[in-house]
């Protein structure tokens, strides 16, 4: 991924907390079978390997298993907020008119050898734990055990597992770091209100803005 330094996040907490808030990653493979993409929904486990452990399940009818069994690393995109920035939003419009449109974003790209498991308690784990994860805002949330043992150990005849130890890990926060302080400001302001994704890279910028 560009890495201007500006916009580099190092820090491995920062990253595995935008996984755990953004859990579908587009996990993609360059195997046999030609390049491949699926959206997946993914639990992050810090503690399971230096840079954490990824886990998620595919249907057993998705070809990309078949890749994912053949390569020796795969690549998993988590894409944060993001938002189109207008020149308008910022002062040096006005003072010069040397300005341009661009588009902040957040995003963690994770590497790592994967390992397929086909094994139904691992896997029994993995969607009762995924449940309980995406379920702990519900009013009522939904438990796999409220569904009966029998439909449940069918469903998971249809899935299989992914496990994959992270080998490299980089975050990219592009939220006007490169823009003096007044134009941060103005980008802050001027996001304000206009959604969820753009309440939260005001909020980033605004978190990490100063002069350049």
């Amino acid at each position: 991924m560009y890495q201007p330094p500006h916009f580099r996040e190092d820090r491995r907490d920062v990253q595995h907390a935008l996984i755990a808030a953004h859990p579908l990653g587009l996990l993609i493979t360059a195997g046999p079978g030609g390049l491949q993409a699926n959206p997946v929904p993914f639990l992050i486990d810090g503690a399971a390997s230096e840079r954490g452990t990824l886990r998620a399940h595919l249907a057993r009818a998705n070809p990309q298993l078949g890749e994912l069994a053949a390569v020796s690393e795969c690549l998993i995109v988590f894409q944060g907020p993001q938002h189109y920035i207008s020149p308008s939003l910022y002062p040096t419009k006005r003072e010069s008119g040397k300005v341009v449109p661009t588009w902040n974003y957040i995003t963690v790209h994770a590497w790592g050898a994967p390992r397929v498991i086909d094994d139904a308690d691992w896997l029994r784990q993995q969607v009762d734990a995924l449940t309980r994860r995406n379920e702990q805002t519900q009013p009522a949330p939904w438990n796999v055990a409220d569904a009966p043992d029998a439909f449940i150990a069918a469903q998971l005849k249809g899935i299989v597992g992914v496990e994959i130890p992270i080998a490299r890990l980089e975050g990219k926060w592009k939220v006007s770091q490169n823009r003096i302080a007044a134009d941060q400001a103005g980008v802050a302001a001027g996001l304000r209100g206009l959604g969820p994704d753009a309440d939260a890279i005001a909020d980033e910028v605004a978190a990490r803005g100063k002069a350049i």
